[in-house]
């Protein structure tokens, strides 16, 4: 036993590092309103904030910047959002350079702080996708569950290791 361990180790371990390496995902980064950043849209665009992330695709791990001046931000339910109530914040922040990871998928709704910016407009709905490497009754549970390759291929590496250093021992 302790022979076909040490020499399958060094297979597995490039199978592992192999699969760590192009699985990797990377999140990506999105200026809330592009070049426009954080401010009340114009009286003609008032939905503004929703058409631009329409045509963005985000997923869990994405960030999004907002950038203003004398503003600020906030994610609220939806509740409030609708309403442009801003009494019960999840999160917010007065920065004048806010970051918010998307940290699973979702629907996920911000609006302006300041009063009477939300009801002119400054105010945007934001959908993760799910990520379709997920079993079909994980995205259907309502759960937002985190799974990686790397932490599946991690854990079969860890109890090989586990399994050929047991081999020694006896």
């Amino acid at each position: 036993m302790a022979s076909s361990c040490s020499t399958s180790l060094p297979v597995l371990l490039f199978a592992i590092f192999s699969t760590l390496t192009c699985c990797s995902v990377a999140s990506n980064e999105f200026q809330v309103g592009g070049s426009k950043g954080w401010v009340v849209p114009s009286l003609n665009d008032t939905n503004f904030y929703n058409e631009w992330a329409s045509h963005n695709r985000f997923h869990a791990g994405d960030i999004l910047w907002f950038k203003y001046k004398k503003d600020s931000v906030m994610e609220v339910d939806e509740g409030d959002y609708k309403h442009c109530n801003a009494t019960h914040p999840i999160l917010f922040s007065n920065s004048g350079k806010t970051e918010f990871k998307l940290g699973h998928s979702g629907t996920f709704y911000y609006m302006s702080g300041a009063s009477g910016h939300c009801e002119m407009g400054q105010k945007m709905t934001v959908r993760v996708m799910v990520d379709e490497s997920l079993p079909q009754h994980v995205k259907s549970s309502g759960y937002h569950i985190a799974v990686s390759p790397s932490g599946v291929s991690q854990m079969l590496f860890f109890q090989f290791l586990l399994a050929c250093a047991a081999s020694y021992v006896v």
